[in-house]
């Protein structure tokens, strides 16, 4: 008997845990920020935790009823806590961080009360030392568990709803086994079994239904026809239609739209390129939707691409899907092209390969891991990687609505010794947009074109090197790996234009 509770433990500290990740993952994909959102999510359920422990001093009788309870609650309320949320945002995303927070401390709470309960019924058993270190040491092994396999396994194979709901089947469970356990000593034994059968049976259903109820809440969130949808261990990918305009989503961010995207790519691509005849050998770090891979393979005079992106999901699905391969001109599956499933960072510190021309097109600096992919020492290791004529261009937010961050890029660029040279171009989609130029070398525009372009004339592109007054450049910090001052800056000055 008590092995079984001790298994509870395990069990008990695997649920609680898993769902503030799925919390705090769920609100980083809804609101951005995901420092914050991890941080002050994980904090306050760690203090309701406290507050659940303190509350249980209270309860001194009937100790394996309460815990049944307890577990019941938690089942149910954690089980179904990301549904609830998640279709919160798609209602009013106004009172989403009220009821976020109110969801966590309610779990924080009841996880607390559950160790000392199990504690105490354990001590009829245990002497008190044993009882601590047997506990503790079954909580901690839970909360190992549960982070370990949350990003490998639960959120790219079952989502972050189908997740919740099977560690509430789990407490559930918990609940029913320890009333098997101790019927004979429970009151009301009948009545806390119909309770566990009703929550399991609901928890079972929206299992069973929850890749509808996930369709349903992300077609109120997305106001266009989902036509494919997707969880890896990285993000949330997420594609819509409305008549000829796909758009793809990242963790509920606008990657691109269909309709202007040539806008963009060919801005990021064709400045520092079409000043490049002798360029052989490119590079794209990032860019796994293949769009600016076939901007450089327009050129007839590249030889080949290295395409390094860590999702292989996206680099699968814009080199499998038609419409995307029909959008990037199949791109992906050129014979010039080499794609690399792997961390950029690590990638070029485990690679002596240079390159004529580089293409950093990742995602805005949002978080830490995206952050270290603009700092003063990512771009040291690509200026190991250029050639000594060669170019690099880096997207870099917008200029407009993030003004600082955009200089803090330019500003860290020309911290590692490479001339930066910045400009930007109007994408419908997103406003304002920037760009970066680096090399070793003073860059000049490029005289012509000598491939096809929507967007870009010979005429028009030195405009996009002149920044108007609210544009122009601020001061701001290089950013290291041990500031992240850039993630601050976006999170900062993104949240006011969001607002």
């Amino acid at each position: 008997m008590k092995r079984a509770l001790l298994l509870s433990v395990f069990v008990i500290a695997s649920c609680g845990l898993a769902y503030e990740l799925i919390a705090a993952t769920l609100a980083s994909y809804l609101l951005g920020d995901s420092v914050t959102q991890f941080s002050t999510v994980i904090g306050s359920y760690l203090f309701a935790m406290g507050v659940g422990s303190w509350l249980s001093r209270y309860i001194g009788q009937q100790l394996i009823q309460r815990f049944i309870q307890v577990e019941l609650l938690v089942g149910v309320l954690g089980g179904f806590s990301a549904a609830l949320l998640f279709f919160s945002f798609t209602w009013s995303p106004a009172p989403f961080q009220l009821l976020l927070y109110l969801v966590v401390f309610a779990v924080g709470v009841l996880v607390g009360l559950e160790i000392p309960l199990v504690m105490r019924i354990l001590k009829r058993d245990l002497a008190f030392r044993d009882v601590v270190s047997h506990v503790l040491t079954f909580d901690y092994l839970g909360a190992l568990a549960v982070s370990i396999l949350f990003p490998i396994l639960l959120v790219p194979h079952l989502g972050l709803i189908r997740s919740a709901l099977l560690f509430g089947v789990l407490n559930v469970g918990v609940a029913l086994w320890t009333w098997w356990l101790f019927r004979e000593q429970v009151p009301n034994a009948g009545w806390l079994r119909a309770q566990g059968g009703v929550a399991l049976l609901s928890l079972l259903a929206a299992f069973a239904a929850a890749g509808e109820l996930t369709t349903l809440a992300e077609s109120q969130l997305y106001a266009d026809e989902i036509v494919h949808t997707e969880s890896t261990p990285y993000q949330r990918i997420v594609l819509t239609r409305w008549k000829d305009d796909l758009r793809l989503h990242l963790n509920n961010n606008l990657q691109f739209s269909s309709r202007d995207e040539y806008r963009y790519h060919e801005a990021l691509v064709h400045p520092a390129l079409a000043t490049l005849p002798s360029a052989r050998r490119a590079l794209v770090l990032g860019g796994g939707d293949g769009l600016a891979v076939r901007e450089i393979l327009k050129y007839a005079q590249i030889e080949s691409v290295v395409v390094v992106d860590l999702d292989p999901a996206m680099t699968r699905l814009f080199a499998s899907a038609p419409p995307l391969r029909k959008l990037n001109q199949d791109a992906l599956n050129s014979p010039r092209v080499r794609v690399i499933n792997a961390d950029a960072l690590q990638w070029l510190e485990e690679n002596d390969e240079s390159f004529d021309f580089v293409v950093v097109d990742f995602p805005d600096p949002s978080n830490f891991s995206l952050g270290k992919l603009y700092s003063a020492s990512f771009y040291r290791l690509l200026d190991r990687h250029l050639a000594a004529n060669g170019l690099a261009v880096i997207q870099s937010t917008s200029p407009l609505y993030a003004r600082r961050s955009f200089w803090c890029i330019v500003t860290t660029l020309e911290s590692v010794g490479l001339l930066a040279t910045p400009y930007h171009a109007l994408v419908p989609s997103f406003g304002e947009w920037g760009f970066v130029i680096a090399g070793r070398r003073p860059y000049r525009p490029p005289q012509s074109y000598a491939v096809d372009t929507r967007f870009l004339t010979r005429e028009t592109t030195p405009a996009l090197f002149v920044f108007p007054r609210d544009m122009e450049r601020v001061d701001a910090e290089v950013n290291r790996l041990n500031n992240q001052v850039l993630v601050r800056y976006f999170e900062q000055e993104w949240r006011q234009v969001i607002r």
